[in-house]
């Protein structure tokens, strides 16, 4: 479906060291979708993507300060990898504070490969099933996370991936739960107009 995204805005969350793909990749599929995204960033400017984290990608304009959103701004989350952008975000408390108080409202998270690196430090892990790249498993597991090894997994809205071989697989999974987050709130407001 082509427009199922339609009016809906997401927020990329990245810094210098985002791994390039799998910042293209699944904003391309939420545009082609119909959606809108916002690069969100822990300063202004630009930031440096990676290609496989050594050499050096393209720059990228910053589209607000993550100090300066709220995830009410929103209506899904994609975290990309790459080793070191997760390491930058995780050590900013506005964006670990984004990264929890998006989990509050329910609505859709994507994290791949070494994304999910954050989900430990906002001690949103706890509980759920999720993916991600090998080497921080096991942070993953020590933050109550069950994770397994699969391309894509799906819970409760959070949507994680293991590397950018299976991105075809998350960017799809990623859409589909923002678009059904999207059902979602107009059931859920439907539902609350019915009982008052």
């Amino acid at each position: 479906m082509a427009n199922e995204l339609d009016g809906m805005k997401v927020a990329i969350l990245a810094a210098d060291g985002v791994e390039q793909v799998e910042l293209e990749q699944p904003k391309k599929a939420i545009e082609d979708a119909g959606g809108t995204t916002e690069l969100v960033s822990v300063s202004s400017g630009e930031i440096q993507a990676m290609n496989q984290d050594i050499d050096k990608g393209d720059t990228f304009s910053v589209d607000k300060e993550v100090s300066d959103v709220s995830p009410d701004d929103y209506d899904g989350l994609l975290v990309p990898g790459g080793t070191v952008n997760p390491d930058k975000l995780r050590i900013d408390a506005n964006a670990v504070t984004f990264v929890q108080e998006f989990f509050k409202t329910g609505k859709p998270v994507g994290a791949i490969c070494h994304g999910p690196w954050i989900l430990v430090e906002a001690d949103v892990a706890r509980g759920r099933r999720l993916t991600s790249f090998p080497s921080i498993r096991t942070d993953l597991r020590n933050a109550g996370a069950d994770v397994v090894d699969e391309e894509v997994v799906t819970d409760q809205g959070l949507v994680t991936s293991r590397s950018p071989d299976d991105l075809e697989a998350f960017c799809a999974k990623l859409v589909e739960e923002i678009g059904e987050g999207k059902h979602q709130v107009h059931d859920e407001g439907a539902t609350a107009g019915v009982a008052s």
